[in-house]
């Protein structure tokens, strides 16, 4: 189960432009999401954490694991959206998508798939039957973005990002892997309908980094492996830091070594009723999803 641990942060931090740490969340529970994806789910978590992640409505975290070789690539059968984005990020392993719009593809380590489900979409998602035959350690990452209600009704669209396509900023001892916004003026290549910035950072040891944004923004840090410590918190491996809307910078360093996401966005400030697969800012909205979906308005997929 999830458990909010503020122990490890008494310690004040008195810089007046330094942001203060909010709380630390974890959940040690794994479960299987169909047969071939096992993920922690660190969003939404307790309420007090989702109220404070928007646009970050969800995470699932698919720790290193091992699969052995199959001729049956292991996934997720076809299943419906709406009114959000799924983002994909593999670090280890390929994954194979498909969709109702007939757009899909192969995710493979570095890579990212955006999907906008907005209005509606049906996608199934399996590991890669070329990778899965060989088998091997899989380590990947999903989360759902909120869509602001202007967009919830968009048609549905597709963002195959590739390893080569990211922005990448070389520090002196690490590397900072800009998905979406933008880091020392190097930008990602993902497209949002709001203010978010995604980095995918990698810490050598006794490495460090900056960072610095808005008070009124939202931002987290997830440590996936090694540790951090971030304005003199200590943040172990799974482990998520929420920082509070005061101040603006942050410095993370590791004494071992580090890989973590930054997730930092403007709140949407909108409603968020959800539903399963549907997230929408009404329960008429939800209702007309659910009748939507059973009426085959996703589109087709088998």
């Amino acid at each position: 189960m999830f458990q909010a641990n503020d122990s490890k942060h008494k310690r004040g931090i008195n810089m007046s432009k330094q942001r203060l740490v909010e709380n630390i969340y974890r959940n040690d529970a794994f479960h299987w999401v169909g047969d071939g994806f096992y993920v922690m789910q660190v969003l939404p978590g307790p309420s007090d954490l989702a109220e404070k992640m928007s646009p970050f409505l969800l995470m699932d975290y698919h720790a290193p694991y091992e699969y052995e070789p199959t001729d049956t690539p292991r996934g997720v059968g076809v299943h419906p959206h709406r009114g959000f984005e799924t983002v994909t990020l593999a670090f280890e392993g390929s994954v194979a998508h498909h969709d109702s719009t007939g757009a899909g593809g192969i995710i493979r380590p570095g890579d990212v798939q955006w999907m906008k489900a907005a209005g509606g979409i049906l996608h199934k998602e399996y590991h890669e039957k070329e990778w899965a035959s060989k088998g091997g350690r899989f380590h990947m990452m999903q989360l759902w973005v909120n869509l602001p209600a202007k967009n919830k009704m968009d048609s549905p669209a597709y963002q195959p990002l590739l390893s080569d396509e990211m922005g990448i900023v070389k520090l002196e001892s690490g590397t900072v892997t800009i998905i979406a916004g933008e880091y020392q003026g190097v930008k990602g290549p993902a497209k949002t309908h709001s203010h978010i910035n995604l980095w995918r950072v990698e810490l050598d040891a006794d490495g460090e980094m900056a960072m610095s944004f808005p008070s009124s923004n939202n931002v987290s840090i997830f440590v996936m492996e090694g540790n951090l410590e971030v304005n003199g918190t200590q943040v172990n491996e799974h482990e998520l830091v929420l920082f509070k809307n005061e101040g603006e910078d942050i410095k993370a360093k590791s004494q071992n070594g580090a890989h973590f996401a930054v997730l930092e966005g403007t709140p949407l400030n909108e409603p968020v009723v959800s539903y399963g697969p549907f997230v929408m800012n009404t329960q008429d909205e939800i209702r007309q999803a659910t009748i939507d979906y059973s009426q085959g308005k996703f589109g087709y997929l088998v």
